[in-house]
């Protein structure tokens, strides 16, 4: 099947390891994956410049990077001057939803997505989110998934004039982090080219320490897969 026969999708990439492997799963289903990374005005802007090479590495022909300024709302540790937590061994089991939580930004996102995808004539938007090893964000959730799918194909001309109804797909939201990092080895996935600390040094390197960092190390870990990451103030990858 050559690229011009493959349907389109629309895959939301960040450049960490999550919407990397989704990348993967896109294009290993068959998609013509059109890559979309926001800029949206986080403290962790290095990982813009890993979805480039992460979309440079699976030969992506559609990467568009879109400028969405979110500071002037705040109300993250991702978008205002508010400290990034550092998390203890136990990330992600926290009660209550975490200062990393960016109001809205999924729901930003795949809106953003969803008029991408109707001008390309896409059949699928996939995102990354998960709902096993992550923070308790309320937009990572499956409902929220099957909820804006139910709106994409109530609010666009494609569903509901052209009988093009879109589907919204999330295909590692029930997949703990080592599955997920055994599913990207198995589809060629080069974590390396990837970042998911939320607090990295002015040189890109991840902290260790915030809630993120944590959660990708104890993945590698569990999955028993040699960590590439490269920590600041440590002497080498995964230490």
């Amino acid at each position: 099947m050559n690229t011009q026969e493959r349907p389109r999708a629309v895959v939301l990439l960040s450049g960490g390891l999550d919407s990397c492997t989704t990348l993967a799963v896109a294009a290993h289903e068959g998609f013509e994956p059109c890559a979309l990374t926001f800029s949206y005005g986080q403290r962790h802007v290095v990982e813009v410049a890993a979805a480039r090479r992460v979309a440079a590495l699976f030969a992506v022909q559609r990467h568009l990077v879109l400028n969405v300024d979110l500071r002037p709302i705040g109300g993250s540790a991702l978008t205002a001057d508010i400290p990034v937590p550092k998390a203890g061994p136990d990330a992600g089991t926290a009660a209550g939803i975490p200062v990393t939580y960016v109001p809205a930004r999924n729901t930003i996102f795949l809106s953003l997505a969803l008029g991408w995808a109707e001008v390309l004539g896409a059949a699928a938007i996939f995102i990354g989110v998960n709902a096993v090893d992550y923070s308790g964000y309320p937009d990572c959730r499956p409902e929220f998934i099957r909820a804006f799918q139910q709106l994409a194909n109530l609010a666009t001309k494609a569903a509901v004039e052209q009988s093009r109804p879109l589907t919204v797909r999330a295909p590692l939201i029930e997949l703990t982090k080592a599955r997920i990092i055994l599913l990207g080895r198995e589809l060629g996935v080069d974590y390396a080219a990837t970042t998911s600390c939320y607090d990295p040094s002015p040189a890109g390197l991840a902290c260790g320490a915030c809630e993120s960092c944590h959660l990708r190390r104890r993945g590698f870990e569990e999955a028993r897969v040699p960590d590439p990451t490269v920590y600041a103030g440590r002497g080498g990858a995964g230490s």
